[in-house]
């Protein structure tokens, strides 16, 4: 991991860039972080095709309010985003998707795999790379939650990746139906928020998905209204799921 810069921002919280390889990344420690007092990591997800340029400053914010419970956060660039090189056929599979969505008719399995599988396989084994990194610093502790995202990759990390004790998810984007049959295999503690009128997903897949998980501890929190109408009140939750599963009463 290739530190490319550190700054201490105004409440304490420390913010570094850093490159694995190809792969640009910003990790933000609360200042309680220390060696003798290693900080739970929370892996910070984003929506595909946005970039972290333009996530920044949703990303810090919600980097500051895990740091207000001790943890600190991590956000990668995904595969296609930002500098990164576009994904082959993503773009073509979008442009089906946003046809379909506009048609009022559902999107077809090929277009929802040829979108999403790529992403996640190759965003997986970086995010596994980036775990193997950021756990060997004496700040951080080996208690791991992933938060939010494109809800498929997290999805495969809860599955397969040992690290990861609690995830916290947003549901309603189109999953592939792989993803359906990953998340049998997931049973680690999940809480899983659902906008319940959100803009061009699919309600019913994600009740399908969550009904799926193999998890013995699941909440799905359903709020009405479209995808940027997530109340205050939800985060709050999420917060208290993760101080619940990650934080010092977790061992």
């Amino acid at each position: 991991m290739h530190v490319t810069s550190t700054h201490r921002l105004d409440d304490g919280l420390v913010e570094r860039t850093f490159t694995l390889g190809e792969v640009p990344g910003i990790l933000w420690t609360p200042p309680t972080a220390t060696a003798a007092a290693p900080a739970p990591l929370i892996l910070m997800g984003q929506p595909g095709g946005i970039g972290m340029a333009r996530m920044h400053p949703r990303l810090a914010a919600r980097a500051r309010s895990a740091a207000e419970q001790g943890f600190a956060s991590v956000s990668l660039e995904l595969p296609g985003a930002g500098e990164r090189a576009p994904l082959p056929g993503a773009a073509e599979a979008r442009a089906e998707l946003g046809r379909a969505i506009a048609a009022g008719v559902p999107p077809t399995e090929d277009t929802v795999d040829r979108l999403i599988l790529p992403l996640v396989d190759r965003a997986v084994p970086e995010w596994q790379t980036a775990l193997d990194e950021l756990l060997a610093l004496p700040e951080l502790a080996p208690r791991v939650g992933f938060s939010g995202g494109v809800i498929a990759i997290g999805v495969r990390l809860a599955a397969i990746e040992p690290r990861i004790a609690a995830a916290g998810l947003f549901a309603g984007s189109y999953v592939p139906r792989a993803t359906l049959a990953e998340a049998r295999e997931v049973t680690i503690p999940l809480h899983v928020l659902l906008q319940w009128d959100d803009e061009g997903n699919d309600r019913a897949m994600a009740l399908e998905l969550f009904d799926a998980f193999g998890s013995t501890e699941k909440t799905l929190q359903a709020n009405l209204g479209g995808h940027t109408g997530v109340p205050a009140f939800a985060g709050e939750d999420a917060a208290r799921f993760f101080a619940r599963h990650l934080g010092p009463r977790a061992d």
